[in-house]
């Protein structure tokens, strides 16, 4: 055992499955394995919620699996808690799941001389791809993501200037992040409304229902309506807004060809949640101008997806986010604009999935990004 390479694996490992046997055997394959784990309170501050088995009762559980040699609990906090570990441990090997990789755990590596590698989730036989969500309860409810004009959802913007808000509505094909800009907490509202699934039913009186839900009297900071709005229709949105919190028209494109080139063209890179303190809404330098700008880039943003021009719909997804930054500059910290910097030059577009300090780096590109994750849209229901 001695002469077996050090593999090291991070994660919370809450609610054993399926999905955390097949990453661990991966991980047996290449050496001797050393899991990390999310200690409770950092856990707590990456979902919103703390895991169902406590720290110690996950560390026990990983170290009688036959593929864990060792299971240790970081110390430290955020995404990236494992530093102290990789420096105890000094694995020859850093594996993650796809879902899990970032460019600053790969830089991590590569500054210590890692091999850093990523599991691609395939299911055994015939199990499911499973998820410690889909253990929680089999949720069907989307997420969502906000393509381009976000923003003009709030009338503090669209008042300067109309325009839309572009948005897909997104199958829970993976636990994505809290306070990641995909609409966690109007699909969390979403869920204590509706349990598992959307009802069947008027999918814009559903919406207001939800909206309303989440935005009861005496709301101080509201929820932008694109967010109930982007998980209650399915497919390809645009919402039309003129000063009011709910559009006054909306525009839906449900057909098959549009909405798989959609999901071709369209990769998600993890960042990892934004702090729960982070203020997105210091030192706005909201204009006519500005709004303008957003509201423009979004209407050239839906002209190249319904035209299928991955170049045009590239520069007009840039656009809007350029615009969001101009108004709203605490949108993006050095870190993210490094990180962009890193992807620029191959792909079309880019764009931050939140609203500042983390999430997702949401990438157009004409071919398929290494280590991204591939969203599914949700289609149109027959209810």
């Amino acid at each position: 055992m001695g002469n077996q390479k050090k593999v090291m694996v991070t994660g919370c490992f809450d609610l054993m499955h399926s999905g955390h046997v097949a990453f661990l055997n991966e991980a047996k394959k290449l050496g001797e394995v050393y899991a990390c784990i999310g200690n409770d309170e950092n856990v707590f501050q990456l979902k919103g919620r703390y895991p169902v088995n406590h720290q110690y009762e996950r560390k026990y559980m990983l170290e009688n699996l036959s593929a864990v040699s060792e299971c240790k609990i970081n110390k430290g906090f955020g995404i990236i808690d494992f530093l102290e570990e990789i420096d105890e441990i000094k694995p020859d090997v850093f594996l993650v799941n796809e879902d899990g990789s970032t460019l600053e755990k790969a830089n991590i590596c590569s500054e210590r001389g890692i091999e850093y590698k990523v599991f691609h989730r395939v299911p055994h036989g015939d199990l499911p791809v499973r998820s410690t969500t889909s253990l929680r309860t089999e949720c069907l409810i989307p997420f969502r993501i906000d393509l381009a004009g976000g923003w003009l959802d709030q009338p503090f913007v669209s008042k300067y200037y109309p325009g839309p808000v572009l948005t897909v509505s997104i199958e829970p094909t993976m636990e994505f992040n809290n306070r990641s800009g995909m609409s966690s907490s109007t699909r969390n509202k979403a869920i204590e409304l509706w349990r598992t699934e959307i009802p069947s039913g008027d999918r814009e009186k559903l919406a207001k229902v939800l909206f309303t839900y989440e935005n009861p009297p005496g709301t101080k900071i509201i929820a932008g309506s694109q967010d109930s709005l982007g998980i209650v229709l399915p497919c390809l949105n645009k919402l039309h807004y003129n000063g009011d919190y709910w559009p006054h028209k909306i525009e839906s494109v449900d057909d098959e060809e549009t909405i798989s080139w959609i999901e071709k063209h369209l990769f998600l890179v993890t960042l990892g949640p934004r702090h729960s303190s982070y203020s997105v809404l210091d030192e706005t330098n909201i204009t006519e101008a500005g709004a303008k700008a957003l509201a423009d880039a979004a209407n050239n943003c839906w002209v190249a997806i319904l035209a299928k021009d991955v170049v045009a719909f590239g520069k007009a997804f840039t656009a809007s986010f350029d615009a969001q930054i101009n108004m709203f500059p605490h949108m993006v910290n050095p870190d993210i604009l490094n990180q962009i910097e890193v992807y620029k030059d191959r792909v079309a577009g880019w764009k931050l999935s939140g609203a500042g300090g983390g999430g997702y780096l949401v990438f157009v590109t004409d071919k398929p990004l290494e280590n991204a994750i591939q969203i599914k849209i949700r289609r149109k229901d027959t209810n």
